[in-house]
């Protein structure tokens, strides 16, 4: 079966960093562009960034220069490193696995900025 298992969130000041970790199973994970998502309350989920295979990135521009995404495909994860936090920042955020026919989603991990 499918697993994508988010860790790595908390709470954390402004201006501080965190460390997102993605682990995937049951897949074909270095075929599979693995992106990270987020749900702040009140908002739709929003797409944050995105890894190919081919370690091409992507990023809104809201986390430019502050969020690095990267993966390890010898080990099936996917990591999102977080610097400058604010508080727009806090959000549930979710792993995304995508293919040409596959779409999967872990369960979150919660991330909250505050003081």
């Amino acid at each position: 079966q499918v697993k994508l298992v988010e860790s790595g969130g908390g709470l954390v000041q402004p201006g501080g960093s965190l460390r997102l970790s993605c682990a995937a199973s049951g897949f074909t994970f270095s075929r599979h562009v693995m992106s990270w998502y987020r749900k702040a309350p009140g908002k739709e989920r929003e797409f944050v960034s995105s890894v190919t295979s081919a370690s091409t990135t992507n990023y809104v521009d809201s986390v430019k220069g502050r969020f690095t995404i990267s993966r390890d495909n010898a080990k099936n994860m996917v990591f999102l490193q977080m610097y400058s936090l604010n508080s727009e920042d806090t959000a549930v955020y979710y792993c995304n696995a995508n293919s040409m026919d596959s779409d999967y989603w872990g369960q979150g991990t919660q991330v909250t900025v505050s003081s």
